[in-house]
């Protein structure tokens, strides 16, 4: 019986390492043939492919230039249906609702005490896509006044809930606002109870 040497004989445990090694090499070199942006040279060391590339159809969502404050009546305010403690009364002037290209509805919704007093109004734009609104200007003592740096917020976010109440009742089907004004203010009269 012809014998190796024991320093010569290939060990089961020696090959099934080999075995594995060239399992995992295969895993990996199956991994970076894969369609990966090799453009990017750091993607390799960073373990995880690039962001897909960007093309000029990818165009990212602008907002259209926004027009100054549209003229509002107190007699011809819809009333927005509030909770019976708010110590507020808000409605919306439907003369001033107006959908942009850009999906964004505009409109000027006015406040009033319930015991009476001073008229505050607001002009605003809702974005139903993302539930986000955002207040351009603001009418007190008889003049409009810009915002500063108007931004976008979520309606989830707001302390007041006037506007997530005016998106629900007329301005926003889900994600997309309503087909037309006139449809929004049919809804603001006869807000729609979703059973939830």
């Amino acid at each position: 019986m012809n014998l190796l040497p024991t320093s010569k004989r290939p060990s089961f445990r020696r090959n099934a390492e080999r075995a594995l090694l060239l399992v995992c090499f295969g895993v990996f070199a199956g991994c970076a043939s894969g369609p990966h942006d090799t453009d990017n040279a750091d993607w390799a060391q960073s373990g995880m492919p690039p962001p897909p590339k960007r093309y000029e159809t990818d165009r990212e969502w602008e907002e259209t230039a926004t027009p100054p404050p549209p003229a509002f009546s107190d007699s011809r305010l819809l009333e927005i249906e509030m909770p019976p403690y708010m110590s507020l009364k808000f409605g919306v002037d439907p003369n001033t609702i107006s959908i942009t290209g850009d999906g964004i509805v505009r409109y000027v919704v006015v406040a009033h005490n319930k015991s009476g007093g001073g008229v505050n109004a607001f002009y605003e734009g809702v974005r139903c896509s993302t539930a986000e609104m955002k207040s351009y200007a603001r009418y007190n003592s008889g003049a409009w006044q810009d915002t500063p740096k108007p931004e976008w917020k979520r309606l989830n976010d707001l302390n007041s809930s006037y506007t997530r109440a005016l998106s629900r009742q007329g301005l926003c089907r889900g994600n997309a606002p309503r087909a037309s004004v006139g449809e929004m203010v049919q809804n603001i009269r006869n807000p729609v109870r979703e059973v939830q």
